[in-house]
């Protein structure tokens, strides 16, 4: 269940940073809104996940998927610039990410691990 949490919270993140650009710097009432709202979902639905996810990963994971997912939309929505530079810095953040999810191994935290008796 604290995967599906952190997919959704990285939603709402993609959500809310797209209200606010929309919201033209929060001068947009109801953009304005959406942004306030899905920030505050996006949020909670990480704290959910890192109950048992560590918060290093979860952090990681809602940090960097969420903003190369935003950026991927900047560019082929936005119409934001697609450089070289861009997409590579990109592809670095999904490496990194990669990389943490790796380094955690199943990517359970202690508090998932099964009590035994001694």
């Amino acid at each position: 269940m604290h995967w599906l949490y952190l997919i959704i919270a990285i939603v709402f993140e993609v959500g809310w940073a797209i209200a606010m650009k929309k919201s033209d710097g929060l001068s947009k009432l109801p953009w304005t809104i959406s942004f306030a709202v899905m920030y505050l979902l996006s949020a909670g639905f990480l704290a959910l996940a890192t109950k048992t996810l560590d918060v290093g990963l979860a952090y990681a994971m809602w940090a960097g998927v969420g903003m190369a997912l935003i950026a991927t939309i900047g560019i082929v929505f936005l119409k934001e610039p697609a450089s070289a530079l861009r997409v590579a810095s990109l592809a670095l953040v999904l490496i990194g990410v990669v990389g943490l999810k790796i380094s955690a191994g199943a990517g359970t935290s202690k508090a998932e691990e099964p009590i035994t008796a001694k």
